[in-house]
Parts: structure tokens; C-alpha cells; sequence
């Protein structure tokens, strides 16, 4: 039986072609800076962020952390919404490696607003921790895909600068949103200080992360990467991945979205099946069942041959990527349609 998996766009594998430039990448030792696959991929990360520099990290639970160490002091207290991935899937590592305190603020379907945030940045008591940074997430995976608006994040950035707060952009799926407004990756990066996105997820790569910021924040993040483990070989066999995904890739992720709201509007039409369709904007599927628990619904898809996975709260999550085909999605709202 063949396997449908819509458990996450990290489950995708790399194509022929993004193997035949791996297999052809210009390698070097990337801790003396000599690897020139990975220069140049940071040099093109930079340049579509519009930041100064970048850094090729493993993943992007290292490029959030790195971000929050490079920005904070031990002690200092981060806001962030209150279902986002750097609070709910990264092990508690803010208070692990940097020493701070999380302050989850529940924004309408994943989005905080300016308002949202002024209420809880901290007044200057000894006995408070110190209000440091804000961290935002776009699109926003436990909220269904739902894409922060830009007129959204420039009132949270001028906020942010008002009052002496950084800013950084959990971007992980950024891809996914630039397809879909067709707003520029560097527009949305124009209003925080650091941005972090993912090659493994719809990009279609094995690994990698990077995160972007002006030369001294990123010089800083290299030695934290390093004390970390992070620091990479000839680490330029992933970069050339990530080099192609950046040029051939990214405009395809509009059918990884189109997709995901064929099947979420299909799928709302089936007797038990709840889903907001209003927060259906990328690629991502959030539902749930009234006819059975969600371990019943994933395990009856299972046993039919589709995979989903867990979501927050009753919910189920079904991700579109590249090597889901049309047939693969209508393979899939069948089976839902017989259980």
C-alpha cells in the first residue's frame, strides 16, 4: 500500500535534481568561513531579507534560539503568542540556553497586534523581569497556515522601536506566505531585526535553517552556534540543496496552498467534519471530528493508507508539499469521506 503522508511539509525528499547539485556543490571548511556553497547561500539569504548578513544553521529550532540568545540577557522576558512553535515545539530552550522567561499573549488566530502586546510589556520595577524581545511567527503552523498581515507587523515593528524592544520573525514557512500575497520575503523582513526561515519544509530540502540580522548580531550568533554544536564541515553539500530550493522551488509553493484549500473546502462538506475555513490560507489543514477522537480518525487513516498528524487542543493537522500529487489529494478526501 502506497502512503499518502500529509503529517508535515518536513517530510519531503530531495528531488534528482536538488541531489545532482549537492553532488556537484563547491565545498569547503565552513568554520573558517572557506566552504563556498555556504557563503553563497548566506550572501543570497541576506540579500532576499534585505539584513546585512546570514548565517546556514541546522534547523530552524537553532535559528529561533540563536536569535533569542543574541538579542537578550539572562533574566529578560520574551513575548510571544501564545501558540507559537518557539514556546509549544522547542523543548523550553529559551529558559535551557539563554536563561529567560516566555510570555505567551493569545492573539486571534495566531496574530498579535500592537495592542495585544502593550498590555504586557513590563514597567520598570526592580521586582519585574525586563521586557526585551518580540517574536512573531508567519505563517503560523499551530494556527493553521494563517498569514500575518503586513500592516499587522508594521505596527507591532514601530511599537517595538518605540519602546526599546527587538524584534524577530520566526519565518519559517515565509515561503508559503510570499506565494500566496506575493509580498516580498524582504518587505515582511524589513520590520524585524533578525528573520529565520526553513529549507526542509516546503522548499523540499534534507536540512538547514538560516537566520539573518545585521554583522554583529550574526558574528554573534556564529559563536553560539558554535558553542552549540552547530558549527558545520563541508557543510556546502546542503547549501547547494538550499541554493537550489531557493531558485527553483518558491513559486511552486502556490500549489502546495492551492491544494490545502481544495481539500479543506472538500472536506468541510463531509457529515462530522469541523474546520475553519477562514483560517485556510496556506498550506496547511487544521480539523477536527465530532464523530470520534482524533487518535480514531488518525488511526482509521491510517489503516487506509493517509497519514496526518496531531494537532493542538481535538484538532488534526494535514500539511500540502511537493510530492503530494492532485490524485494523492483526492486519493485522501475519499478516504475521509469513508470513514
Amino acid at each position: 500500500m502506497t502512503l499518502i503522508d500529509l503529517r508535515s511539509d518536513t517530510v519531503t525528499k530531495p528531488s534528482k535534481a536538488m541531489l545532482e547539485a549537492m553532488m556537484n556543490a563547491r565545498v569547503g571548511d565552513d568554520v573558517f568561513s572557506e566552504d563556498e556553497s555556504v557563503n553563497e547561500l548566506q550572501m543570497k539569504c541576506a540579500e532576499l531579507t534585505g539584513k546585512e548578513a546570514a548565517l546556514f544553521v541546522t534547523s530552524g529550532v537553532m535559528g529561533n534560539q540563536l536569535a533569542i540568545k543574541c538579542h537578550t540577557n539572562p533574566g529578560d522576558e520574551v513575548i510571544v503568542e501564545s501558540e507559537s512553535h518557539v514556546l509549544n515545539y522547542e523543548t523550553a530552550a529559551p529558559s535551557v540556553i539563554s536563561g529567560v522567561q516566555l510570555l505567551p499573549v493569545r492573539g486571534n488566530s495566531g496574530i498579535l497586534n500592537s495592542q495585544d502586546i502593550k498590555k504586557y510589556v513590563r514597567s520598570k520595577e526592580y521586582y519585574f523581569p525586563v521586557t526585551k524581545l518580540i517574536c512573531l511567527e508567519n505563517t503560523h503552523n499551530r494556527a493553521g497556515g494563517v498569514i500575518l498581515p503586513l500592516d499587522v507587523i508594521r505596527e507591532v515593528s514601530v511599537f517595538a522601536k518605540e519602546n526599546a524592544l527587538r524584534t524577530h520573525l520566526d519565518g519559517a514557512r515565509i515561503f508559503n506566505a510570499y506565494a500566496e500575497t506575493k509580498i516580498s520575503v524582504k518587505e515582511y523582513s524589513d520590520h524585524f531585526d533578525s528573520v529565520s526561515f526553513c529549507f526542509s519544509k516546503g522548499l523540499g530540502c534534507p536540512v538547514g535553517s538560516v537566520l539573518c540580522g545585521d554583522y554583529r548580531f550574526i558574528e554573534m550568533a556564529r559563536k553560539w552556534r558554535k558553542i552549540l554544536g552547530g558549527g558545520m564541515r563541508q557543510v556546502g553539500f546542503l547549501a547547494a540543496a538550499a541554493i537550489y530550493a531557493l531558485n527553483n522551488n518558491v513559486e511552486r509553493l502556490k500549489e502546495d496552498n492551492d491544494k490545502a484549500k481544495y481539500f479543506g473546502n472538500e472536506i468541510s462538506k463531509i457529515s462530522g467534519i469541523e474546520i475553519d475555513l477562514k483560517s485556510l490560507q496556506t498550506n496547511i489543514v487544521i480539523f477536527s471530528s465530532s464523530k470520534y477522537s482524533k487518535e480514531e480518525f488518525m488511526n482509521k487513516l491510517k489503516d487506509k493508507g493517509v497519514l496526518i498528524s496531531s494537532g493542538s487542543y481535538d484538532n488534526m493537522r494535514a500539511v500540502f508539499h511537493l510530492d503530494v500529487t492532485g490524485s494523492d489529494v483526492e486519493k485522501a478526501i475519499e478516504t475521509i469521506k469513508s470513514i
